[in-house]
Order: structure tokens, then sequence, then C-alpha cells
């Protein structure tokens, strides 16, 4: 992985090295601070010439304007009551794009006047600043341009109470990069153990973690589950971890992710094409481990159960065909007539499983479950299903919040029989009409008098589009909107 910047906050800073950053409201003018490099009218002629308003996101940019000095950057804030949690988060990815190879950042947080930016927002620029310096890098022996380490300090009268929000900040931030590390990793490094012992790492946070290996699988008669990873000789593993950060008596709060490490299809294979994508058919378990990684890291007032399925979808003679039926953890009876329609399998099980075990507040599992929700969406939302009106209310505003945003689609009796099978209870596709739909109805299933929601973000966990913090492949997408869910509802 790339090297990731120093963030640090302080009340003065050194401003004749590297690069140094000022801030300019619309139609405002430059503070006090930028006086020093403004004697000769330089600054202000650059932004009358570039025609420099203040309009949120424009940049004016001169080039190493004295020795020692890399560039100096102005950057417009438009309307500061506009700018939301997403823009200063654009900001600061800004800031890092461009800085160029300089070492050093300062960034100058007075504004026109006697005001500067509040502490919680330097923070969102800082992340956003840390998540546009992520890239997976791991395997490139031979780097064209080698990372440079670089510290980006931002100057701030309030550096305490900066530093303090920050800390709370930094434990998403690094939640978002866990999530992207896991979804980028290569199938053959990363399989259902290696998997769940990266999982195993959130121990170091004070998260309780246990593995599930294939005998208590059995034992806890997870067959639709084990179904998937009969294909593999990579065995299946379920990882359980638990955050008690709220009150004994509380119930917790639960989230469930699909986890096949690799999907072929199994049987019924996937075209050559874009197959090597299918190494992220885990975003919904990276988007679990990151969530529990930032609601622990931050020390978060509640209780939660993350629950992660981790599977290798294969082609060989053990592999489950099309036709068999499997019988679930709940006893109902599952007729696969598509061994490509696994993620679902796999979820039935984890929902079964959690809502018996852990009984919790409500459950939401994240899958990239369809490739009809793509169709359907694009990959600017994510597909919400459930069978709760408040929880998907909070979970559409905590995707609004974040700017990971949620639409939701219906789910009903008409859709729900086209899954039923003349030879099981429910067979695992419904055909070509609203496959993100009747994906979602097998699901609901496996639920009882729990407030669910499924989030199939096949199109948005991978190969969606780049923004100024998310450059690469995987995007880390479901943990910020589940930490602002549980920030805006359960804490």
């Amino acid at each position: 992985m790339s090297k990731l910047p120093a963030i640090a906050f302080s009340k003065t800073a050194a401003t004749n090295k590297g690069t140094v950053v000022f801030f300019v409201v619309e139609k405002g003018k430059l503070p006090s601070a930028a006086s020093a490099f403004d004697k000769d009218g330089r600054l202000s002629n650059a932004m009358a010439v570039a025609e420099f308003a203040g309009a949120f996101g424009a940049k004016v940019e001169i080039i190493a304007p004295e020795k020692g000095l890399d560039r100096i950057i102005v950057l417009g804030l438009g309307d500061l009551d506009g700018v939301d949690e997403d823009g200063w988060m654009k900001l600061g990815g800004k800031i890092f794009a461009s800085k160029g190879k300089s070492a050093s950042v300062s960034v100058i947080t007075d504004l026109e006047g006697k005001t500067e930016l509040s502490a919680p927002n330097i923070a969102k620029i800082a992340g956003g600043a840390k998540l546009r310096a992520y890239s997976f890098d791991n395997y490139l022996t031979k780097k064209k341009d080698k990372p440079t380490a670089c510290k980006i300090t931002f100057v701030t009268k309030d550096d305490a109470g900066a530093k303090k929000a920050w800390k709370i900040s930094d434990a998403v931030t690094d939640g978002v990069i866990f999530a992207r590390d896991l979804v980028n990793e290569p199938a053959n490094i990363l399989g259902p153990v290696e998997f769940a012992q990266k999982a195993a790492g959130l121990k170091k946070l004070g998260c309780d973690v246990q593995i599930l290996d294939e005998k208590k699988l059995k034992s806890e008669k997870m067959g639709a589950l084990l179904g998937v990873a009969q294909g593999s000789v990579r065995p299946a593993r379920v990882v359980i971890i638990q955050w008690k950060g709220g009150k004994a008596k509380d119930k917790p709060v639960a989230f469930v992710g699909k986890g096949v490490v690799f999907d072929s299809g199994g049987i019924s294979i996937k075209p050559a094409g874009g197959m090597e994508d299918m190494k992220g058919d885990m975003g919904g378990a990276a988007a679990v481990c990151g969530v529990m990684h930032a609601l622990s890291a931050r020390k978060a007032k509640v209780n939660v159960i993350g629950i992660i399925g981790l599977v290798e979808n294969m082609v060989d003679g053990n592999a489950q065909r099309p036709g068999d039926i499997v019988v679930s953890r709940s006893g109902q009876t599952i007729e696969v007539l598509n061994t490509d329609a696994e993620g679902r399998l796999v979820l039935a099980d984890l929902l079964d499983y959690c809502e018996e075990k852990f009984k919790p507040k409500f459950m939401v599992n994240l899958a990239t479950l369809t490739g009809a929700i793509i169709v359907a969406l694009g990959n600017s939302h994510a597909g919400l299903f459930s069978n709760d009106d408040n929880l998907s209310s909070q979970l559409t505003k905590a995707g609004l919040d974040t700017k990971e945003k949620l639409w939701r689609l219906p789910l009903g009796a008409e859709y729900d029989k086209l899954i039923d099978s003349k030879n099981a209870d429910m067979k695992n596709i419904g055909g070509r009409l609203a496959g993100s739909i009747t994906a979602a109805q097998f699901l609901q299933r496996f639920v009882k008098d729990t407030p669910w929601a499924h989030l199939d973000i096949a199109g948005t966990a991978m190969g969606s589009p780049k923004n100024e913090y998310s450059q690469g492949w995987a995007s880390g997408f479901g943990v910020r909107l589940l930490n602002r869910l549980v920030a805006n509802d359960y804490e």
C-alpha cells in the first residue's frame, strides 16, 4: 500500500518550505496570514488573472514562488453553509493531489476576518487527504513513481479540538482503508482462512472474535453456506466479531457480510471477460470488517455484532450442481438452479444464525449480490431493501450524510412467488426479471421478526466512479455509511 501522509495539528507551522494552502470563501478575500506571500501582489494578481472568486473547489496555484517553497495553493470554499462532509473530504483530496512531490504541506485554516475552519471540518479535510493518498501497489516490484513520505500540518488555533476530532475521524478513515485493502487483495493471497485471520486482528482494538471452522459450521447445520464452499479446496469460515461498547443489557446492532473471496460462478461458470473482478465478491464482508474497525477504534458507545461468511465458489468434481437441493440452517430447503447465485445461500444461513443467537435490534446485510442492481442503479447508488420503514429511513439519511447513497426498491408477494419451487421450499433464482428484488425476497425468507435491511453493493464496492478521495478500484463503500447510521441513531 502507498505511504499515507502523517497528519498533524499545530498553532504554528513552518511556511517557508513545501506547499502552503490557503482557503477563500466565495467572493471573499485572502486571509491575513497570506499577506506575507502577497507583498508583490503575485497571489492577488494570479487570482485576478484566473478569475478566481472562491467558488467551491476552484484553485489557484503558484509554482516555486521562492527558494525552498514548492508551491502556494489557494482553494475556494464557496458558501461555507453549503459544504457538507463529502465536500470537506473532497477538499482534502484536492490538497493531496495538488501538492506534487512536496514532503511538507501546511494548511492554513484561518479565513478572511477573524474566523477559521471548525475542528470537525478540519478533521474531515484531513480524512479526505489520507483517503486520496491510498493506492494498492503491494505487488509492484518496480514502481514508476516511488511514494514520497508526506506530512500535512493543519495550522489552527484550536489544535487540541482538531486532534480530538481527528482521533474519531481517523478511526473511520482507517476502517475504510482496511476494507479497501481486503477487496483489493488477490484471491490467491486472501482465501477464507486468511481473511478470517485478518478479521481476528480486530482483537487488538478490543473486539471479541470467534472463528467457526468447517466442523463447527456442520454442527450448526449451515448447509446452504457449505454447499457453496464444497467445490473449493479452501475450507469455509464464519467469523463473529463483537464490540461491547454499550450497556450490558442493551441489545446489539448487527451487520452481516457476504464474503465470497472468489466467485467463478461454480458449474454455472461466469464468462471469462471480467472474471478477475470476482476477487472483490467479498466487498460486503470487507465493509463489515471496516465498520467494526471504525466503531471499536473510536470506542463507540454501542454493542455491535459483525458476522461474515467466507467461502470460495469454485468448479471441481465435488462442486454442487444445478438442480441440487440443500437444507439451510433454518430447515428450509433450497433448489439450487444456478450455482452463480451463491451469495444469497451464504447470507441465508448467516441471517438465521445472527437472529437466533444474538436477537439484535436490527440486522443490515451487505453483499455484492447481483449484476441486476448495476443495470438498475448504475454505480452511484447501492440498492436498499427492507422489512422496516424506520430502519430504511435511517439508512437513507446516513447515505445522504456521507454520500454513500442508497435507493430503496420494493419487496412484495408478487415478487416472492417468483422464487417458489415445485421441488423444494424455494429456488435460488427467480428468472430474468427483477433479479435484485427476487434475491432480496430470498433473503427475507430467512428473517423472522427482526428489523432487517439488505444492501446490494455490487455497483459501489468496486469499480465505482472515482472522486477526489477515492481513486482506486475498491472504494470501501459501506464503512462510513454504517458508522454514520450508528452515530446518528444508536449511540
